[in-house]
């Protein structure tokens, strides 16, 4: 089955009525360990005219080998891009929505310093909730897309980006913990994970809430 390739359709008729979009994606949601991560990627019409890269897709779509190459191809398109974290901890303290919100505000702050004001634009947020606004965002004009890391181009951008930043990150951690794998799951909860954790108990990266909450599954 052939993956579904990402258009401009939406982009562009937001782009009659705004100068700018900033598609944002999150990356690591569902991890036991590591932080949660958000790509923004930001648009305009001069680069809505422009092809889309080759091989851009939602980053679940795309080979392991070759996201580092398309997530390079993506960020020389866009006319912005960046990033925002949320620890572990940060998870554990204020719970995965919050943590996102957060996440995406450091995200926006990151095209900002750039010379990307959000609140010129629209702002683009794959899937159906909008968390941003609530993390202290009410300016800003929010529009939830579902499906849109594979649909929509900027946010197959910043879905993208963002996958290949995180990876490298759990690829570092894992020189320091290798004994969770991370270079090869990325903190997520695989079976050999799951071993380790019972083995060796959680790191200072780990989301403990998550792992206790989920005691029965891992251990």
């Amino acid at each position: 089955m052939t993956a579904a390739v990402p258009t401009l359709t939406h982009e562009r008729a937001l782009l009659e009525e705004t100068p700018l979009v900033f598609a944002l994606d999150e990356v690591g949601r569902g991890a036991l360990a590591g932080p949660v991560t958000i790509g923004a990627s930001v648009l305009d019409a001069r680069a809505a005219d422009e092809p889309v890269p080759d091989g851009l897709r939602d980053s679940k779509l795309v080979p392991a080998r070759r996201r580092p190459q398309v997530a390079g191809r993506a960020a020389a398109w866009v006319r912005a891009s960046g990033l925002g974290w949320a620890t572990a901890g940060e998870v554990d303290e204020v719970g995965i929505v919050r943590a996102l919100g957060l996440a995406a505000l450091r995200a926006l702050a990151s095209v900002e310093a750039q010379g990307f004001a959000p609140a010129g634009g629209v702002v683009l947020l794959d899937g159906n909730h909008d968390y941003i606004t609530p993390a202290g965002a009410a300016a800003l004009d929010v529009r939830t897309v579902v499906k849109g890391d594979r649909d929509c181009a900027s946010l197959a951008a910043a879905s993208v980006i963002a996958k290949v930043a995180r990876d490298a990150l759990m690829a570092e951690l894992d020189a320091d913990f290798p004994v969770y794998g991370w270079a090869s799951n990325k903190g997520y909860a695989s079976a050999s994970h799951r071993s380790a954790i019972r083995e060796h108990g959680l790191s200072a990266h780990h989301r403990r809430s998550w792992a206790i909450a989920d005691a029965p599954a891992l251990f």
